[in-house]
């Protein structure tokens, strides 16, 4: 029996409410105060209309009304993100990776600099990765997509199909990188091949995370925690200097919904820091009873075969993002070397027959039990 099961949405919500263990804005817009008081109430807010997910935002604020202009102004920031990075919608008066993705072959495209600022990290991070974070992989990830819409559809349809070999490595001869020109000064993207599509969603949504939280600090947020379907991002600490604590979830979990601790690997402590995981359980679909996922592997075209789940701590969420995705599709050992050389970065694997790997400065973020 051939099913599907695309729960992103659903998934990201109870994420954010079980990894968010959280409980933190305080002075004013433009305040000179980087610390909450003691007293700052506590809030939340939830948002269903960005990166196909929900955002959790729990913040402490000295008022209701201040909350509710920082909240206004942080979301007004996400939507920004969100359409700038959209891959299938057009937006009045935006030129957007879409827009870059219609005129791959035919003319550079004058873009916001959110757009080549997100593009430089992925170029940096596509080096870093030794070409495992890919986002000129577009014409590849396409084929999955419309299999995976195609089974979300009908999900009582027995008839879930899988790319071939040759159309995949007919779509990855137009995946190289090095067709992406980013003219800088003139601030436009131009894709040299026109059949290349970008792709970015493994790193837009954590760029825009870490770019909206320094745009909130920036206007006085000083105590909050940011999860976008997941991606988390802690500004400051509680009141009294409490840390934000936040949640592993196991992949290996049956249930939709993460409502006990007994579902968690492990929690961190994330001042300032971001916390994101790519998982084989976020977004897929079944075909004969086997389980094919988003991540896709730019060696062998399919869904990456090494983990379950990948989780990077840092402070940089953009980071975060491009890790996660580009360690998934690497050997242990080839991610273990890489974390290791890099500074201030941490990671915890979840292989695919149970066991939990962590990088060696992993435990020092890990909350305290007594």
């Amino acid at each position: 029996m051939k099913n599907i099961l695309y729960r992103t949405a659903a998934l990201a919500a109870c994420l954010a409410l079980c990894l968010s263990l959280l409980a933190g804005c305080a002075g004013t817009s433009g305040s000179a105060s980087d610390t909450v008081s003691d007293d700052a109430q506590r809030f939340t807010a939830y948002y269903f209309d960005v990166f196909d997910t929900m955002t959790q935002v729990i913040a402490y604020c000295d008022s209701q009304a201040e909350f509710d202009q920082q909240m206004e102004a942080l979301h007004n920031d996400l939507v920004t993100y969100h359409q700038l990075y959209d891959i299938y919608n057009d937006y009045e008066g935006i030129n957007n990776i879409k827009t870059i993705n219609d005129n791959a072959g035919i003319a550079p495209v004058k873009v916001d600099q959110k757009i080549i600022d997100m593009l430089d990290l992925a170029l940096e991070m596509y080096d870093v990765t030794d070409g495992k974070l890919n986002v000129a992989m577009g014409s590849v990830l396409a084929i999955w997509h419309d299999h995976r819409e195609a089974a979300e559809a009908d999900p009582s349809d027995d008839d879930n199909t899988l790319p071939t070999q040759e159309e995949l490595e007919a779509a990855a001869q137009h995946c190289d990188i090095n067709n992406v020109i980013i003219d800088h000064e003139a601030g436009t993207v131009y894709l040299a091949d026109p059949d290349m599509r970008l792709d970015v969603g493994s790193v837009g949504k954590g760029y825009a995370v870490e770019q909206v939280c320094q745009a909130a600090q920036a206007r006085g947020l000083v105590s909050a925690s940011v999860s976008v379907g997941g991606n988390l991002r802690s500004i400051g600490t509680k009141p009294q200097g409490q840390p934000w604590a936040s949640g592993v979830v196991s992949p290996w979990s049956d249930s939709l919904m993460y409502d006990d601790s007994s579902t968690l690997l492990d929690v961190v402590q994330t001042n300032n820091m971001a916390l994101v995981t790519s998982g084989d359980y976020q977004r897929y679909y079944t075909v004969d009873g086997v389980r094919y996922h988003h991540i896709i592997d730019p060696d062998t075209l399919w869904p990456a075969d090494y983990f379950s789940s990948v989780t990077i701590l840092c402070p940089d969420s953009g980071k975060a993002d491009c890790l996660s995705t580009g360690l998934f599709c690497m050997p242990l050992e080839q991610g273990m070397d890489l974390i290791e050389s890099l500074d201030g970065v941490e990671a915890l694997w979840c292989t695919k027959d149970g066991q939990i790997y962590k990088s060696s400065g992993f435990a020092q973020y890990e909350q305290q039990t007594e």
